[in-house]
C-alpha cells in the first residue's frame, strides 16, 4: 500500500519527543513493502528550531541515518491535496493547521459522497498532543467527522474526543520503542561516563519542584556522577547545576541515545506534571527509550492506568524524595537486582511495546473492508489484537 504521512520534522531532535516513535513506524511500514512518504512543513516549529541552532549540517546527519525514509517538505502554497490523495491508499495527518487537517477532511467528505465509486484511501487523524486537553477549543477547528478514524495515545485522549462526539471511530495508538535503533549498547568513549543520567528539556516550570526532588538533591546527598542532556535550560538553572557538581552536557540526539544509556548504570523518568495528572496513564516516549536500551529505570510518580508495565518488576517508582534515595542506592550496591530489573524492562517492551506491534495494529485498522461501515470501534494498541468499545 502507499502511506503518506504528513507530520513534524521525523529527525531525531530532541525537542521532538515522539520523532523516534514515528521514524520506527516508517521503517516497519517499509519493512513489509509499502511505500511511504513522509510530509514536513517547511514552516514547522521544529525544522526552524533545529536550523536556527545547529543549521543545515544537523539535518543532514539525520538523514544520513534513514537513507531510505522519503520525505516531502511541503507549503500550502505547493501542496495539491487531490494529487496526494490520487497517490495514497492511507492517508494520516498530525497537524495543528486547519487548511490541511480539514482540506484533507473535506476532499474524502467529497469523494465519499460522489455519484462515482467511493474514493479508496483511507483518512486518519494522530493526536499525540495535550491541546486536546490543555485548550479544548483546540479541537472545534477540526472537521474530523470527514475522518475514517483517529488514533490518540490513551484512554483518557479517547474519552475527550467522545465527549466532543467524535466518539464512533478512536483507536487508542500508544507510542512504543524502536527496537532497530534503540537496544543494548556496549559502553564507549564517544560519551562520558557516570552513575546516573537523566534525558530531557527543562520545559520551564512543567516540573522544576519534581526535578529538585526527585534528581537535584538526591544526587546532591548521594554523591553521585550525573549527566543530564536536553535542552532550554535556563542560566540560572545551569548555575545550581554547576554548584551541585551535575555536569549539563546540552543536546542529545535521539539516535545517540542509546550510547549515553549504556556508560551510565541507571535513568530516572520524571514526567511533566500534565503526564503525573491530568494525563495519568499516558507514559512519555522517554520510558519505552530506557527499557529498549536495557537499564535500570526509576520513575517520580506515574500512574500506569492502563497496565502496559508492571511496577517494580520494569522499572521502579520513587513516591517521594527519600524513597528515589533508597532505589538509587539499591540499583548502584546491588547489580544482580539492576540486571534483573533492567532484563524484565527490556523483554516486556520487546514482547508488548515495539514498533512493530504498533505497525501491526495499524494495519489491521486499515485493513478493515470499510472503516466507515464497520462495527471496529476501538484498537487497544498495547495488546496484539483488536477489541471493540468499551
Amino acid at each position: 500500500m502507499n502511506f503518506s504521512l504528513f507530520y513534524q520534522l521525523l529527525e531525531s531532535h530532541s525537542n521532538h519527543g515522539n520523532a523516534h516513535f514515528l521514524q520506527g513506524v516508517v521503517s516497519e511500514l517499509q519493512e513489509l513493502g509499502h511505500r511511504v512518504r513522509v510530509f514536513e512543513p517547511d514552516h514547522g516549529w521544529n525544522r526552524k528550531s533545529l536550523l536556527k541552532e545547529h543549521g543545515t549540517d544537523a539535518l543532514e546527519q539525520f538523514r544520513e541515518k534513514d537513507q531510505n525514509q522519503v520525505r516531502v517538505v511541503y507549503n500550502r502554497q505547493t501542496l495539491d491535496l487531490e494529487k496526494v490523495a490520487a497517490e495514497s491508499d492511507v492517508i494520516i495527518v498530525q497537524s495543528n493547521e486547519p487548511w490541511l487537517v480539514n482540506g484533507f477532511g473535506v476532499l474524502h467528505n467529497r469523494l465519499m459522497r460522489g455519484a462515482g465509486p467511493k474514493n479508496s484511501f483511507k483518512l486518519l487523524f494522530h493526536d499525540s498532543h495535550h491541546r486536546s486537553v490543555s485548550d479544548p477549543a483546540w479541537l472545534n477547528r477540526f472537521r474530523l467527522d470527514f475522518y475514517d478514524g483517529i488514533l490518540v495515545f490513551g484512554k483518557m485522549l479517547r474519552n475527550v474526543y467522545r465527549k466532543h462526539g467524535w466518539s464512533k471511530y478512536v483507536w487508542i495508538w500508544h507510542e512504543a520503542a524502536d527496537i532497530r535503533r534503540f537496544f543494548p549498547r556496549y559502553p564507549s568513549t564517544e560519551y562520558p561516563f557516570g552513575d546516573l543520567v537523566w534525558i530531557g528539556n527543562w520545559g520551564d516550570v512543567e516540573r522544576t519542584g519534581e526535578l529538585n526532588q526527585f534528581l537535584f538533591h538526591p544526587v546532591q546527598a548521594l554523591g553521585l556522577k550525573c549527566h543530564i542532556y536536553g535542552r532550554h535550560y535556563p542560566r540560572e538553572i545551569l548555575g545550581l547545576l554547576k554548584r551541585q557538581n551535575i555536569e549539563y552536557c546540552g543536546r542529545l540526539p535521539n539516535f545517540h541515545i542509546p550510547k549515553v544509556f549504556a556508560n551510565h548504570a541507571v535513568s530516572i523518568q520524571v514526567p511533566r506534571r500534565i503526564y503525573a495528572g491530568t494525563w495519568s496513564g499516558i507514559p512519555a516516549i522517554r520510558p519505552f527509550e530506557a527499557l529498549a536500551c536495557g537499564i535500570p529505570l526509576i520513575t517520580s510518580p506515574w500512574q500506569d492506568n492502563e497496565g502496559l508495565f508492571e511496577s517494580g518488576k520494569d522499572f521502579l517508582v520513587a513516591r517521594d524524595g527519600d524513597e528515589m534515595r533508597q532505589h538509587l542506592r539499591t540499583i548502584l550496591n546491588d547489580p544482580g537486582f539492576a540486571l534483573q530489573l533492567a532484563a524484565h524492562g527490556l523483554a516486556t517492551i520487546r514482547e508488548h511495546h515495539t514498533c512493530s506491534h504498533r505497525v501491526t495494529q495499524l494495519l489491521q485498522i486499515v485493513a478493515a473492508q470499510d472503516i466507515s461501515g464497520s462495527d471496529l470501534q476501538e484498537s487497544a494498541l498495547c495488546t496484539d489484537t483488536l477489541t471493540t468499545a468499551e
